[in-house]
């Protein structure tokens, strides 16, 4: 399907479900026992401001040993969703995932902090710890559950949303798809030759 804009995403963290989130975003199904993830790839159309937007998501593994693998996704993301789950050892680590992040990625990069609310019965990190990380840090903050869908689909329009904003606004160059934009096909300066299509089949995933 022609779309107006491609935005590539990057979902990172530890082992926090960050692939549940993933699938119940592109499959609208909640997956709860999958195999280890090194990097999980799903796309989705959704519509902003009347304009069909591709996102295509890459999501990563929260193992130390792969973080290496990590980096190298954060070039040209033009979003990512940083997830913890709500438990006192995955928040601790957010400011090390915060760091890695924003040195490897564009400065312009859209960052979404999400407490992943699987493990409620678990749970160690009250909402308002979330809130006052991301307004310390910049982010946009939701708390979701991949279990249930609550708010998976708003954590991933609203990150397009802001980026949406950010190109009315000027601050990302569109023609430097270093930045994790593409112009598409349906975009009303693209050349209507123009092949925009990108792959990305939809993918099943691995809970990390």
């Amino acid at each position: 399907m022609a779309y107006a804009y491609l935005f590539k995403y990057i979902i990172i963290g530890d082992t926090v479900g960050k692939s549940c989130l993933l699938l119940q975003f592109t499959d609208k199904r909640f997956q709860p026992v999958h195999d280890l993830t090194i990097v999980e790839f799903g796309a989705r159309m959704i519509t902003i401001d009347g304009k069909q937007i591709k996102l295509q998501i890459w999501d990563t593994a929260g193992q130390e040993s792969f973080r290496s693998i990590t980096r190298s996704y954060y070039r040209g993301a033009a979003g990512a969703l940083l997830v913890y789950d709500i438990t006192r050892d995955t928040f601790n680590h957010l400011t090390t995932w915060l760091e890695d992040a924003r040195q490897h990625s564009n400065s312009n990069m859209v960052i979404m902090l999400i407490g992943n609310k699987d493990l409620e019965s678990r749970r160690e990190v009250k909402k308002e710890e979330g809130e006052a990380f991301a307004r310390e840090h910049g982010l946009i903050f939701m708390e979701t559950s991949a279990k249930t869908a609550s708010n998976v689909e708003e954590a991933f329009i609203n990150t397009a949303k802001e980026i949406y904003e950010k190109i009315q606004e000027g601050v990302f160059d569109i023609n430097n798809e270093a930045n994790g934009i593409k112009i598409g096909p349906q975009h009303p300066t693209t050349n209507s030759t123009l092949s925009g299509s990108q792959g990305g089949q939809q993918a099943g995933g691995g809970c990390c």
